[in-house]
């Protein structure tokens, strides 16, 4: 069953919005402070959190800054009532994955928590898609989009993006992307490859975070930027 962590310093609004991922099918857990959250991440192991950005003790911004510096990947879905432009980009930059503003409809946060499930989920054995931190790569329409943005990617790039996110998080070295992207030897000149991660970068991370990475003397990963 699905999991979803709900932080919130209001015990009614965290209950109702709890109650009513219950009824949906969602196995549902209350954190009220920020340090709690942080908590509750590592031991109920949510699939997703719907995270306050008003907390009693840190800002949620904070809160899920300090869940993507422990290395979690999980989707975060922020509940505020600030709606200024600057605080959406605040909560997006940091890692967050959606933003939902009060007042709102339960109808409409449920859509969003759906949405952003679907949309960060890893592919299951039989499906045609991957996906990670709103890029999704879908093999049966052969289509990749990234926060719903279509890219227009080569075959070979497509290829090699298809390559790196079945490995997020991964380094891949210059030779396994060789391997398994190219089938080719190219005798040691591993040029080919630094020369496409370069076309690929230009497409994918045209916003941020950029999630296409080098690790010197490695090779590449696909990830989110981690915290200094």
């Amino acid at each position: 069953m699905t999991r979803i962590l709900v932080v919130d310093d209001e015990p009614y609004l965290a209950d109702l919005v709890a109650t009513a991922l219950r009824y949906e099918g969602f196995e549902t857990a209350i954190a009220a402070s920020a340090a709690a959250a942080i908590s509750a991440t590592e031991t109920f192991g949510p699939d997703l959190i719907v995270l306050d950005v008003m907390l009693p003790d840190l800002p949620g911004i904070e809160a899920c800054r300090r869940i993507r510096a422990s290395g979690s990947e999980v989707p975060v879905v922020f509940l505020t009532a600030l709606d200024a432009t600057e605080d959406k980009i605040s909560g997006l930059t940091v890692g967050g994955d959606d933003y939902v503003t009060k007042p709102f409809s339960l109808e409409e946060l449920i859509a969003r928590v759906r949405a952003v499930l679907r949309r960060t989920r890893r592919a299951e054995p039989g499906d045609g898609t991957l996906a990670f931190a709103g890029l999704v790569v879908d093999e049966d329409a052969y289509e990749v989009r990234r926060a719903g943005v279509l890219l227009d990617l080569t075959p070979t790039e497509f290829k090699l993006l298809r390559f790196l996110l079945a490995n997020a998080g991964k380094v891949m070295s210059k030779g396994q992307i060789l391997d398994h992207v190219w089938n080719y030897d190219f005798g040691g000149n591993d040029g080919v490859v630094q020369t496409y991660i370069s076309y690929l970068r230009r497409k994918v991370d045209f916003m941020d975070p950029p999630l296409i990475h080098t690790v010197p003397r490695v090779g590449y990963v696909l990830r989110r930027p981690k915290e200094r």
